[in-house]
């Protein structure tokens, strides 16, 4: 499957609207906003624009990870850890988590261990600039939930309404649902309206 490929996963519904019922990331909800009109929205598609809490659309990045060797606009894992990405509003520096690869997904809660060195040695210092030379970018993202965590987990959420993760933490399920998505997307536009692709991952 190619990189691009990832978001054919099933005929899309070109007259759908963010609106459609998917919850989002819990770490993001208070941060973003609709989309109007959205095109190729999937039924089990979860999309939005991030906005700082000042009203603000267009931010820096800074991440921990590299760019991908031929796509090179995408940030990706290093040989040490997953990638962790932060959104920076340009007017206060107010941070906003938008991934970390040692926490969210399918596979960081349920498949994959991570060492402490590998969660805490990871410092989003990094500036994102892409192939131009642009820094700032207002921000779109797109998760993917089409997995069924009711099928699959319902019989191991304890009476507290909690399921243990890989990493023995235990969580609450509804936020485990949310923030176990199998896929996620990030692209940014630029001041001239150019449009890039920045993350791109199946984290299941």
């Amino acid at each position: 499957m190619g990189i691009f490929d990832i978001f054919k996963k099933e005929k899309s519904n070109s007259n759908s609207t963010t609106e459609n019922g998917i919850l989002g990331p819990t770490f993001l909800e208070e941060n973003v906003e609709h989309i109007s009109n959205p095109k190729e929205l999937h039924s089990h598609e979860w999309r939005r624009k991030l906005k700082s809490k000042t009203g603000e659309t267009f931010f820096e990045i800074k991440y921990y990870g590299q760019l991908h060797s031929d796509y090179k606009n995408l940030i990706v894992e290093t040989d040490f850890a997953p990638a962790k990405i932060v959104a920076v509003n340009i007017s206060d520096k107010m941070e906003y988590l938008l991934f970390d690869g040692c926490e969210h997904g399918y596979n960081a809660m349920f498949c994959d261990k991570y060492s402490d060195e590998q969660v805490n040695n990871r410092i989003p210092d990094k500036i994102y600039n892409d192939e131009k030379g642009n820094s700032k970018f207002e921000l779109f993202i797109s998760t993917y939930n089409g997995i069924d965590y009711e099928d699959e987990f319902r019989d191991e959420v304890d009476l507290n309404g909690e399921i243990e993760l890989v990493n023995g933490r235990k969580v609450d399920f509804e936020k485990v649902k949310r923030n176990g998505f199998d896929t996620l997307q990030i692209w940014g536009i630029d001041k001239n309206g150019n449009k890039i692709e920045i993350v791109s991952e199946e984290l299941a």
